[in-house]
């Protein structure tokens, strides 16, 4: 047995087990319709204000026992319990955007089932509606002058070969729609004088079958990405770029055409100019072109391009400039393989970029802003400003904001590991983030971020601005105690246990009752849990109000500690990373009040995987539950819409023998005749991401094995039915769970 380290919190973190939380209520099932969540932060830009979106989960008005999501925007001067909503209604409002003289908001609110931007000036009229794009419009950015509104949109490839004004001359695509017996495109513009006739001649043949696509009788998949995440989509779709006058029926005018798409467009400072990230090969098919370029783009929508970062084999992404015109950060990575973006920096001289550096930061940046350095001042007549990039990362189970100097690109961790920053803005020397914890799921906070480290983090004296989920304040809640483990290869694991609600109310029951454990596991297999993880806030609290202990880790392979840890399950799905898993439940299990005779595990999607893989090869588990899993690699392959997770973490592709050998051996079903142990699985009927006929094998396999298993199906559900998706089908979810468990490690052991 490995070497286990017990880490003490820091700071006074970890809230002690005795605390008494007598006549608090427990967390219910139900109160996940409670949980608001903030996020969408955007300050204004004198700092005296902020923006945010607020979503919901209400009764649907029309369909008894169903919600709805919503999502209405905010307004906040800074001031604790001052936010007031802007929007409200039964359509939600997202995307908010400040124009540059802080008198207006640009936001997105659908409109005929089509994302629609609306512009609301914030000195008390009423919002008009800007565009009314056929495509529809979403990502409002205001230019620098604020008289133009930059947006995308997304359009079919029907759509575009129609449209003459991303598409002038009604050309074709120049790569191949690779359609058997073609060797051109010409096959997709069909002739009209041509009638449909099942009879007829061949190109009446043609015509017919045509039309049965077009009325939806069948679908014609020449593509190699053609599954989406609820459905095939055998036509292709493309974003691109608008800009439309901010004035009441103004025509949208596109700057960019034809067949690719373009990303993550930002606004150059001077307002001539736009950087977007596009495929790097444009005469690749866009399912097969893996790399991609950062361009500049005339901003008076003339077409005019000019590549500014292309490298073969390397994608960069996520842009942002400096509000002086003369940095860019942005991130970076090897197109194929297990990668997470590199964070990098580069001058910028208008349309060229040059002395491009990676920054030594070995975790997965995102959300980066720059901001003017507190004390720092503008000369008039001269830019001496000086600039730093704010930016969060998934690290250590929490979401810290970072910030990085450019001339010395040093890194500053700013907050804490034990708290999630979901969404932040800039308001001078001073922070407007969203922030998870396990106290609350979700609030609003402001805070100062001079002299801000890790040893003193920002969160530690923020100021609460909301209070959208104070009701939480009334619940019993169970606090996580954060432990490490040594693994076999030397890395170190950490793990999280937290204890049954109950024994925080009352302790004199911790050393005579004994409680079910249960091992809960990540998917990804490169996503991190921990204290300010916001999706499992629910989750976690509940089956510990159930009277559960709850254990989880992130094992080998999950984000959040470097590239090394992350790649360290290449071509070793399972074997280590149980390891790791099964070291945190061993540990967890020498606990006092755990009943080592109940323990349960469960996990979905990549955790679905480990969790028919532990099952197969330990059996001490009462119980297990594997959700929307993958449990035969070379089916997965051609069944999910993940598939390129086989090429990436096993080298290559089924047909090829040595790699054949290792996807059958890295797959839970080779082992199905082993598990013994009760099991329940669960997959989302329109689950493409992993694909059901991975559910239906195992299943039907264990079943004739004349094993305990139950195999439930939700009609209508994709892979997110634990984050988001049907409300009440999340909820039946965490009921299943505690139901199937209840029936093997409950107290009376209750089968009826």
């Amino acid at each position: 047995m490995k070497k286990l380290l017990l880490l003490t919190a820091a700071f006074g973190l970890l809230f002690p087990y005795a605390h008494a939380q007598t006549g608090k209520q427990k967390i219910t099932v139900t109160d996940l319709t409670r949980i608001r969540q903030v996020g969408g932060v955007k300050t204004s830009p004198d700092g005296k204000h902020a923006v945010y979106t607020l979503t919901t989960i209400e009764p649907d008005a029309e369909k008894k026992d169903e919600y709805e999501y919503k999502t209405h925007i905010f307004l906040t001067g800074l001031k604790p319990g001052d936010p007031k909503p802007l929007t409200n209604g039964s359509e939600s409002a997202r995307q908010p955007d400040w124009s540059p003289d802080g008198q207006s908001i640009a936001f997105v609110r659908t409109v005929k089932g089509k994302s629609q931007i609306f512009v609301m000036p914030l000195d008390g009229g009423e919002a008009w509606q800007l565009t009314k794009l056929s495509y529809g419009a979403s990502s409002p950015q205001w230019s620098p002058d604020g008289k133009q509104i930059l947006f995308t949109t997304s359009a079919s490839l029907s759509d575009i070969l129609k449209d003459s004004l991303l598409n002038q001359g009604k050309t074709l695509p120049a790569w191949s729609l690779e359609k058997p017996g073609f060797a051109t495109n010409e096959f997709i513009k069909p002739d009209k004088t041509v009638k449909a006739n099942p009879d007829g001649s061949l190109a009446e043949i043609r015509a017919y079958l045509n039309k049965d696509v077009e009325d939806k009788k069948a679908k014609v998949i020449n593509r190699l990405n053609f599954q989406g995440e609820s459905t095939t989509e055998p036509e292709l779709s493309f974003t691109h770029l608008y800009a439309v006058e901010v004035k009441e029926n103004a025509t949208p005018k596109p700057l960019t055409r034809g067949f690719y798409s373009f990303q993550a467009p930002v606004w150059m400072p001077d307002g001539q100019g736009i950087l977007a990230v596009t495929d790097r090969d444009t005469l690749r098919h866009p399912d097969r072109e893996q790399d991609a370029a950062l361009i500049w783009l005339a901003a008076d929508g003339s077409g005019k391009r000019i590549s500014l970062l292309s490298e073969a084999g390397k994608t960069y992404f996520s842009p942002s400039v400096s509000p002086d015109g003369r940095q860019l950060v942005l991130l970076t990575n090897s197109a194929q393989g297990v990668n997470a973006g590199q964070l990098a920096m580069a001058a910028l001289n208008g349309t060229s970029v040059s002395d491009l550096q990676v920054v030594a930061f070995d975790r997965a940046a995102g959300n980066l802003k720059w901001g003017a350095v507190a004390g720092s001042k503008k000369k008039k007549g001269t830019s001496t400003t000086a600039y730093a990039v704010f930016f969060t990362a998934s690290s250590n189970g929490g979401a810290p904001l970072y910030r990085l100097d450019p001339a010395t690109k040093q890194v500053t961790q700013l907050s804490d590991f034990d708290s999630g920053i979901s969404a932040f803005d800039l308001a001078g020397d001073q922070v407007v983030f969203a922030k998870t914890a396990v106290a609350n799921p979700s609030e609003l906070y402001l805070a100062a971020y001079t002299g801000a480290t890790t040893q003193k983090p920002l969160t530690a004296n923020a100021v609460k601005l909301s209070n959208h989920n104070d009701w939480v304040a009334g619940k019993a809640l169970s606090f996580p105690e954060k432990r490490t483990y040594k693994n076999s290869k030397g890395q170190t694991v950490e793990y999280w246990i937290m204890k049954p609600t109950a024994m925080a109310a009352n302790e004199a029951s911790a050393s005579t009752k004994k409680y079910p454990l249960l091992l809960n596991m990540h998917g990804g297999p490169t996503a991190m849990w921990g204290p300010g993880e916001a999706s499992m806030w629910h989750e976690f609290q509940y089956f510990c109000s159930q009277g559960y202990g709850v254990v989880y880790a992130n094992p080998r392979g999950s984000g959040g500690y470097g590239i090394d840890f992350q790649r360290a399950n290449v071509k070793d799905w399972g074997t280590g990373p149980t390891e790791d898993v099964l070291a945190a439940a061993t540990d967890a299990a020498r606990e006092a009040w755990v009943d080592t005779s109940r323990q349960v595990i469960t996990g979905g999607s990549y955790a679905g995987y480990l969790t028919a893989w532990i099952v197969a090869h330990d059996n001490r588990f009462k119980a297990a539950f594997s959700q929307r899993g993958v449990y035969d690699l070379t089916t997965f392959m051609g069944e999910g819409n993940a598939w390129r997770l086989v090429p990436n973490y096993f080298g290559g592709y089924p047909w090829q023998k040595q790699v054949a050998e290792t996807l059958e051996a890295n797959s839970p079903y080779t082992f199905v005749e082993n598990i013994k142990t009760p099991l329940l699985i669960k997959h989302g009927e329109n689950d493409l991401r992993t694909g059901v006929i991975q559910s239906e094998m195992l299943y039907k396999s264990l079943k004739i094995l004349g094993r305990p298993v139950e195999y439930v199906r939700m009609p209508g559900g994709t892979h997110e039915m634990s984050r988001t998706g049907n409300v009440r089908q999340r909820i039946d979810r965490m009921l299943r769970i505690y139901e199937f468990f209840e029936r093997y490690v409950g107290e009376k052991n209750n089968r009826q």
